[in-house]
């Protein structure tokens, strides 16, 4: 490969079997947030708090994809994808947390279930993506254990019902977001600023991994779990012991938090003595968190650089970013090698027997033109680029088996509302129109020349 054919020999890297997906979470496309018994989520009161979202704006009907799914498994057909990620709504399925299931709520997901199998698209849930039932935060959220012995009750549910046609699941969804943006930073639901409930938050959200992954395996025994997280690289942004200290506590923040207690080494300890919180360890926690897993999956989204902040807020590492470098409209650096260099380093260090890139992608504020197409260069760049580095990636070594476009569709992006569009398809919030964009047609004529050459 080279800067000008980036993609020249990427169907040789990628193994014949590789999944070609799109994925999207319930509260960010489903609407219909009072619809069959659904109940509210701590993102619909987040949403609801005047100032929490850029606009306003909130998923009361989102995509409208609870009604406009087949639609939208049409689109998915079309582009030719292979695996469409999407999640399951908490409070759709178990409107009040714990207690009884809501048949209709289920029901949804059954319906969604088939259709996929039927199109030869193969389903991979997430059963956690941030919806928490507000009932359950009105009596701790994830800083209460019950929460994480809920899940599990909860993800038995799920898999009871489905795992006769699904066999890969996936328990959560980047719970370094969950509990840090969410519990330190205040910039997610349920918008808390608090270090001492944060990191209970973070233990048990690994704990509802752990908890859940047994769950889902009790309910279908050929079920294979994964976990996913963000997982970022993190560099200092000088040659400064200073910088690369703060590098190494972010590193443990946003990176080592999240992996080393699923794969059997504990909670780092120089995290634990920064955060200064204890654990509501008990024991058998820490071998549920490191259940065996089938596949790990990676976000990554951009590279972290990062300086010594000392009077910050945990971990006293202020994002600097590399100047000069290209950005999407949320400010994010485009760097495709930090892909490689995340997908490496994890098969490195904790030998996952599958990674699958489970989210990947960037923001723009795509318009439609006269001609009713929707031209978005710049995300076929960066598609470009990050499919390349997939590429390399696994001529490396990497036991890579998927990658997933962040996202099918323009949807809520959480804080930042619905001007920031991440989607391969262009959403007319007003109309509900669904356009291909440049970048979708583009995924799909990839889709196309991996499946020839698989052929050839």
């Amino acid at each position: 490969m080279n800067e000008t054919d980036p993609l020249s020999d990427l169907p040789g890297d990628l193994p014949d079997d590789f999944v070609w997906g799109v994925a999207t979470s319930s509260y960010q496309i489903e609407g219909a947030v009072a619809e069959d018994g659904r109940s509210p989520s701590i993102w619909d009161t987040f949403a609801h708090t005047p100032g929490r979202v850029d606009g306003g704006h909130h998923g009361d009907v989102a995509c409208d994809h609870y009604h406009r799914w087949p639609e939208d498994i049409e689109i998915m057909k079309r582009l030719g994808v292979t695996g469409y990620r999407f999640s399951v709504a908490w409070p759709r399925v178990v409107p009040g947390g714990d207690g009884p299931v809501n048949p209709a709520g289920l029901a949804f997901y059954d319906r969604l279930t088939d259709a996929l199998l039927e199109a030869g698209i193969t389903p991979y849930p997430t059963l956690y993506h941030w919806d928490l039932p507000q009932a359950l935060q009105d009596r701790g959220g994830w800083a209460s254990r019950d929460t994480a012995e809920h899940f599990a009750a909860y993800a038995h549910h799920v898999t009871a019902a489905l795992g006769d046609r699904i066999t890969d699941w996936s328990t959560l969804n980047e719970p370094m977001c969950s509990a840090w943006i969410g519990h330190i930073e205040g910039r997610h639901a349920p918008g808390v600023s608090d270090l001492a409930v944060a990191v209970p938050a973070s233990y048990h959200l690994l704990l509802a991994h752990g908890l859940g992954a047994q769950a889902i395996r009790a309910a279908a025994s050929d079920a294979r779990v994964g976990l996913v997280n963000l997982v970022n690289p993190v560099e200092p942004a000088t040659d400064s012991d200073a910088d690369a200290a703060a590098a190494r506590r972010m590193d443990g923040h946003v990176n080592r938090w999240w992996l080393d207690p699923v794969f059997g080494r504990g909670f780092p300890a120089d995290m634990v003595e920064l955060y200064g919180v204890d654990l509501p360890e008990k024991p058998g926690d820490l071998d549920a968190m490191a259940a065996p897993l089938d596949w790990l999956g990676v976000n990554f989204y951009n590279p972290s650089v990062v300086a010594d902040d000392p009077g910050g807020p945990v971990p006293f590492a202020a994002q600097v970013g590399t100047p000069g470098s290209r950005r999407t409209m949320l400010d994010w650096e485009i760097r495709a090698q930090g892909l490689e260099d995340t997908l490496v380093r994890v098969a490195q260090d904790y030998a996952p027997a599958r990674v699958l890139v489970t989210e990947n992608g960037s923001a723009w504020a795509d318009v439609v033109g006269p001609d009713g197409r929707v031209d978005d260069p710049e995300r076929v760049r960066y598609l470009e680029e990050h499919l390349a580095a997939c590429g390399r990636a696994a001529r490396r070594g990497v036991p890579l088996a998927g990658y997933f476009a962040w996202s099918l569709m323009d949807n809520f992006e959480w804080a930042f509302g619905y001007d920031a569009r991440f989607g391969l398809v262009h959403v007319d919030y007003a109309t509900q129109r669904r356009t291909v964009k440049a970048s979708g047609h583009r995924y799909a004529d990839l889709i196309r020349e991996h499946r020839t050459h698989k052929v050839a």
